[in-house]
């Protein structure tokens, strides 16, 4: 019940759920064979799947998540602590956004030492009479000021 009305079940097809998600139905697939997304029903002697109100919801959560960044096992965290409540559940998923946010900032600063690097390189283009272009040359050099990949 929501608002004092009965909010009947739904039972929709996959493009019906992408529609409503905004999600790929390729996506939507690859969701359920990894196990973020339950396997759905099926009719019709097994050919549609089927979906309901709780399959939208968590594909609406799992869609959330990803435009945050967050990573499948991230998400597929998340989830668990969905299901449960209370100040453990609080903690634990302060922690993977913490964490998360971490990696925002880490990306950030590697970024912006990318940007330093090739401005760096394109105001040297300018105007300058060596024989070989500056941004050849960066992209030669062995090091690089940036952090290694994760």
């Amino acid at each position: 019940m929501q608002d004092g009305f009965f909010m009947p079940d739904i039972d929709i097809a996959v493009g019906e759920l992408s529609r409503r998600t905004g999600c790929n139905i390729e996506t939507i697939r690859y969701y359920e064979r990894i196990g973020l997304l339950p396997k759905p029903r099926r009719e019709k002697g097994g050919r549609f799947r089927r979906y309901d109100r709780d399959d939208v919801a968590r594909l609406r959560f799992i869609r959330r998540a990803r435009q945050l960044g967050f990573a499948l096992n991230e998400v597929r965290a998340l989830l668990r602590l969905a299901r449960g409540d209370g100040e453990h559940v609080r903690a634990e998923a302060r922690g993977i956004a913490a964490t998360h946010v971490a990696d925002i900032r880490a990306k950030i600063a590697d970024l912006q030492a990318m940007e330093r690097v090739l401005t760096e390189a394109i105001c040297e283009c300018d105007g300058d009479q060596r024989p070989r272009c500056p941004l050849i040359e960066v992209l030669s050099e062995d090091s690089f000021p940036v952090a290694e990949s994760r």
